[in-house]
């Protein structure tokens, strides 16, 4: 469910204790929207079952992006961000514990990057490496 900006969400019956609308909304802030959020509970509680895996907290570098913040990081046009998805850095992490910890919580979409990594909940499972990522993630 898409809101105008996390400001406008009810926090009354928030179920998610390690997460806030603010860490998954568009980071744009003013330039095409003013925080735009997209509310999908499965989502939320498929990252506080991840972040229960982990044992540790998770950096969202980015959730939801409005259309105008999605092109300006060069987003694809289909991009899963334009719903909900989560880039998580992954300074701290053991990288292939965490990926194994993601699919394990229900994560379906699982893009590998350098430092981070994109995580959705599409219908049709999916993964990539990103660009300059693949050294990274050899063991």
């Amino acid at each position: 469910m898409l809101i105008a900006s996390y400001k406008d969400f009810s926090m009354a019956g928030w179920a998610w204790p390690h997460f806030h609308p603010v860490e998954l909304a568009c980071k744009c802030r003013s330039r095409g929207c003013r925080g735009e959020y997209w509310h999908d509970p499965k989502f939320i509680d498929a990252l506080e079952a991840l972040r229960g895996r982990v044992g540790r907290p998770l950096k969202i570098n980015s959730g939801h992006r409005c259309g105008v913040r999605n092109v300006l990081v060069g987003g694809a046009p289909e991009s899963r961000h334009r719903r909900i998805a989560a880039d998580i850095s992954l300074s701290g992490h053991d990288r292939h514990a965490f990926l194994n910890a993601a699919i394990d919580s229900g994560f379906t979409g699982i893009g590998r990057g350098r430092t981070f990594i994109h995580l959705d909940r599409r219908m049709s499972p999916a993964t990539w490496t990103y660009k300059g990522a693949d050294a990274s993630w050899q063991i």
